[in-house]
């Protein structure tokens, strides 16, 4: 693609010492060099997470960008997206789905979750509405050694159907959303495909360990997670209007904080289809229940 921006324009900036970067010099609804795309995968993968201030892209242009990183997935794989823009995911707090304020990776009930999202903020409230993300590529290397040797081996079997939804979804939203599970066994610990990294796979859909009573098994998923969700291995930020962030949704976590009431809050995002992941042992993940087939083909089932 052609384009007239130079390396010497763009500027990263790191936001905190373990995850999370500043980009600027880049307009995500311009034209943009090959180079200066590649530039920012990079900079997706070494900081898990980017912002960019001051990005006003509509449906169309949020997804050109989007495909400049991959094939993109529909909007949801239960709901869709708003009509006439299936590829798009609004987050509306007046939609009753944004409470989000559990630690989470997106759609890991799914063999093959997205590998990246891009969330344009739209709305914000006066006060609060803070997004935190986490690092889970270093709170996997930073467990003690004796725990890390254990997650490698363990699997985790994640669900739509569980303490996030509860706590995430309405009345008939959430009765629609459990009424269509799936499930899939997925390593604890992935192999990045495009890094090499290992990374806690974790978060509010994890239900169980394969192998463990219902009792252990959440013990240990706690713990975990705690070890990845360190402050130390977190960054924080305060949305704007207009604000674009990417993250790599193979080594992070995120928590939506539902801290401002009946505020209004609302960003549209787009995802970037993924692979299965693949374990320290070399298994993938196993589906055991629904057919996300239509979702990771950005296709209507």
């Amino acid at each position: 693609m052609t384009g007239t921006l130079s390396r010497a324009e763009v500027e990263i900036r790191r936001l905190a010492g373990n995850i999370g970067a500043v980009v600027t010099g880049v307009d995500a609804g311009g034209p943009l060099t090959d180079e200066t795309i590649a530039m920012l995968r990079n900079a997706i993968l070494d900081h898990k997470v980017v912002f960019l201030r001051g990005q006003r892209l509509d449906y169309d242009g949020l997804v050109a960008f989007g495909r400049r990183f991959g094939s993109l997935t529909l909007g949801h794989p239960i709901y869709g997206g708003p009509e006439g823009k299936p590829l798009l995911r609004e987050v509306d707090s007046r939609s009753g789905t944004i409470r989000a304020n559990h630690w989470h990776t997106d759609f890991t009930y799914m063999e093959a979750p997205p590998a990246f999202a891009f969330l344009n903020n739209k709305v914000c409230p006066p006060v609060g509405g803070d997004t935190i993300w986490a690092n889970t590529a270093v709170g996997y290397a930073n467990l003690p050694a004796e725990l890390r040797d254990l997650a490698d081996a363990l699997r985790v079997v994640h669900s739509n159907n569980s303490d996030f939804t509860d706590d995430t979804y309405d009345g008939d939203l959430h009765q629609n959303f459990v009424e269509h599970v799936f499930e899939t066994e997925h390593p604890a610990v992935r192999v990045h495909p495009e890094t090499g990294e290992r990374s806690l796979l974790l978060g509010g859909f994890a239900r169980r360990v394969v192998g463990m009573s219902p009792q252990a098994g959440r013990d240990l998923i706690r713990v975990l997670l705690e070890y990845a969700t360190k402050p130390e291995h977190t960054v924080r930020w305060q949305w704007q209007v207009d604000d674009l962030a990417i993250w790599d949704n193979r080594s992070t976590l995120h928590y939506a904080i539902y801290d401002y009431g009946d505020e209004h809050r609302r960003g549209e995002r787009v995802t970037v289809t993924g692979t299965a992941p693949v374990g320290v042992d070399g298994r993938p993940s196993a589906v055991l229940r629904g057919d996300t087939t239509a979702f990771r083909t950005g296709t209507a089932a």
